[in-house]
């Protein structure tokens, strides 16, 4: 068993921001999208992020995905750059890492590769 995709919801106006923030800030690639969804590769190996048209997220939620980067530095640069928020958060399993909320208040982990 493995992980195909992680799922997560923006409102039905949102996809084109979503986009704007996934592939324009984070340089996810895009692998498809239409009215009601945007898919993006997240690796080699067919992982793949759906951002669905739907429900708003909770900005209070702490549930989140993670992407693992080679340079978390420079990966926080365009997120800031943006305005967007990068909080800090201890090393955990040798992996040095920071939380960010796409512009909907989905939570989102970036973590550099162990050390």
């Amino acid at each position: 068993m493995r992980l195909q995709h992680v799922g997560i919801t923006v409102p039905a106006e949102g996809l084109g921001e979503a986009e704007a923030f996934y592939a324009g800030v984070l340089g996810v690639p895009v692998l498809r999208s239409s009215e009601r969804a945007l898919i993006l590769g997240l690796g080699g190996d067919d992982l793949e992020l759906h951002v669905i048209a739907g429900d708003a997220a909770d900005p209070a939620a702490e549930h989140h995905f993670a992407l693992e980067v080679e340079d978390l530095a420079a990966a926080r640069v365009p997120l800031e750059a943006a305005g967007h928020t990068a909080v800090d958060a201890r090393p955990v399993g040798g992996r040095e890492r920071f939380f960010v909320r796409d512009p909907f208040g989905n939570l989102v982990e970036l973590v550099s590769k162990p050390a």
